[in-house]
């Protein structure tokens, strides 16, 4: 079996040790490699943290000068008996806004503020328009996926839950109105993953739902809290190693 990974971080697994893929940010415990290894199976993992759906389709992804990944989705080998697909957080801006509005609470003096504060000086609404054009993008790319790798089997993975209708950062206070901002981030991309399965007749692994009571401040939490350490800031609010385990689980139950 034949299996071949697209996608972002919530794929890639950025600062889970052992590394794959410094640039890529891409860890060898991601839930490609984990389903990889419960199935016996060989894994092509394009995931790039970072990516966006334009970035997996048909444009190159710029990580540095010099640096840079191809569309994820011409390096789909043709004859992939699966694919997986976890993507579109980065084009609604939704950890990337978390992760700044994190360090301008933490410290504004920080080099990590500076970086970050002009790409995401606020954060942005979830709106009907932007649900309705990442689910076209995340179709675009299955339509892309079917015409190099025909036999495969897609599967789009959507994200864990990082704010569960309760939990909150045990390190960062954030206000509640940020809060209810970026929940609605969440259910935008929830949205999304399902309006772009049906439009597509895609399968959908709903990991959002399965991890409701796994997020930031949960009892067994799947999802990383705030890193204040510019080397490792990368994890912040996304999946564990266990998160990253539950997921391949759940993977490996849906091809059963």
């Amino acid at each position: 079996m034949l299996i071949a990974a697209l996608g972002s971080s919530f794929a890639a697994g950025p600062t889970l040790e052992p590394v794959a893929d410094r640039a890529a940010m891409r860890s060898a415990v991601n839930y490609p490699h984990r389903l990889a290894q419960a199935l016996g199976a060989d894994l092509v993992d394009l995931t790039v943290s970072g990516a966006t759906c334009a970035t997996i389709l048909d444009a190159p992804q710029v990580i540095a000068p010099g640096v840079q990944f191809p569309p994820q989705v011409g390096g789909l080998p043709a004859d992939a008996d699966l694919v997986t697909l976890t993507a579109g957080g980065n084009d609604l801006r939704y950890i990337g806004s978390m992760l700044a509005t994190a360090w301008r609470r933490n410290d504004r003096s920080a080099r990590m503020s500076a970086l970050l504060g002009p790409q995401y000086p606020g954060i942005p609404p979830a709106t009907a328009e932007s649900i309705d054009a990442v689910a076209g993008a995340l179709v675009r790319i299955v339509d892309g996926v079917r015409a190099r790798a025909p036999r495969a089997r897609v599967i789009l993975v959507d994200y864990l839950t990082v704010l569960g209708s309760a939990s909150r950062s045990a390190l960062v206070d954030f206000a509640e109105h940020e809060l209810i901002a970026f929940r609605a981030l969440q259910n935008a991309l929830e949205q999304a993953f399902r309006s772009a399965a049906e439009r597509s007749r895609s399968e959908l692994v709903a990991a959002s739902e399965r991890s409701r009571d796994h997020g930031l401040g949960s009892a067994e939490p799947w999802i990383n809290d705030f890193v204040p350490d510019a080397r490792r800031t990368a994890g912040s609010f996304h999946p564990t190693e266990a998160g990253m385990s539950a997921v391949a689980d759940m993977l490996f139950t849906a091809l059963a």
